[in-house]
């Protein structure tokens, strides 16, 4: 049911769509339900990002795998165990452009002896980094809809990614390539008895959903040709805030569209916002300087701190009778 649900759900979002577009409803697909998206996906998303930078981080508490800066005949490793900005910056771009900790990650599974055995496991870090980046080149190159003249960036993409010149329109490498790792990864909760188990609805509705967009978007351009004029007007009319009522594009257009929209309300409250928690992770984000610097918990309340001079000041006295040291004697009584 953990599989069945997010894809009936799938499914059936595309169906509303479909059925709203063929009743006419081209006006609040097209135009209000893009808004309100919008507007749901910058709201919870700065919220989220609002609510995680006002937590306090009160000690440094990066993971290290390397030697920290310490004596000046140890050599250090920055990258690993990074003691400065620069340090902390390029630590951070292996994470988000190369996935550096999955590309460690390694897999446990029980030997034909029944002991334990640690192997690599570069698969999953592969369709990570297949998926992560397809989708960035494919979410660049619909740029060319929100300007009237396409930009020569995109047009660079899309001539490197569509350089084997197969197909009539050209296929994209990413088009399939976001298919394949979205496919493997869905199956890689499937097959693993392990990861089977510990799935939820909520792992398996957003790679349904990717992948529900993917193949729209594919048959749109492949299969169902849609007029590219007509979703252009559209997408710069968005953008330019125009409210004007769309033309007539063709349903599979806007099952694409509201599978978008749906994506981008449904974002800022699930797992996909690590692409913004991953820059506030005190894991990663933060130097490993606690011997050169003393990091104060803010969490500690104000404590009145009494010197041992005023202590002794206070009880002096009875200090002397009981026959315990004292710094200073009482003062001679005047005669």
């Amino acid at each position: 049911m953990k599989v069945v649900y997010p894809l009936i759900a799938v499914i059936f979002l595309s169906a509303v769509a479909f059925a709203g577009v063929s009743a006419g409803l081209d006006y609040l697909f097209g135009v209000i339900i893009p808004y309100f998206a919008l507007f749901v996906f910058l709201s919870g998303f700065v919220w989220r990002i609002y609510d995680w930078v006002k937590s306090p981080v009160p000690f440094r508490i990066p993971t290290t795998s390397g030697q920290a800066k310490s004596l000046e005949w140890i050599k250090k490793n920055e990258l690993e165990s990074p003691s400065g900005f620069w340090g902390v910056v390029g630590r951070m771009s292996l994470e988000v452009l190369f996935f550096r900790s999955l590309f460690r990650n390694t897999k446990a599974e029980m030997a034909e002896d029944a002991t334990l055995a640690y192997a690599s496991s570069k698969w999953l870090w592969m369709a990570g980094m297949i998926f992560h980046w397809s989708l960035l080149v494919i979410v660049l190159r619909h740029y060319r809809f929100f300007l009237a003249s396409v930009p020569g960036f995109v047009e660079l993409l899309e001539s490197v990614d569509g350089f084997l010149q197969i197909t009539l329109p050209t296929l994209y490498l990413t088009d399939l390539l976001v298919v394949v790792a979205l496919t493997f990864l869905v199956l890689r909760r499937l097959v693993s008895v392990q990861l089977r188990v510990i799935s939820l609805s909520t792992d398996f509705f957003p790679l349904f959903l990717i992948l529900a967009i993917a193949l729209s978007g594919i048959s749109m351009r492949y299969l169902d040709k849609v007029d590219v004029v007509a979703v252009k007007n559209l997408v710069q009319g968005l953008t330019s805030f125009s409210f004007a009522a769309p033309a007539e594009i063709g349903a599979i257009f806007y099952v694409h569209l509201f599978l978008v929209c749906v994506l981008a309300m449904y974002f800022p409250s699930s797992k996909l916002m690590h692409m913004g928690g991953i820059f506030l992770s005190p894991t990663r984000n933060l130097a490993n300087n606690s011997r050169e610097k003393r990091h104060i918990n803010p969490w500690n309340p104000d404590v009145k701190i009494r010197t041992y001079a005023e202590y002794e000041d206070e009880f002096r006295e009875k200090m002397i009778k009981a026959d315990l040291p004292v710094e200073k004697q009482l003062p001679a009584e005047k005669e």
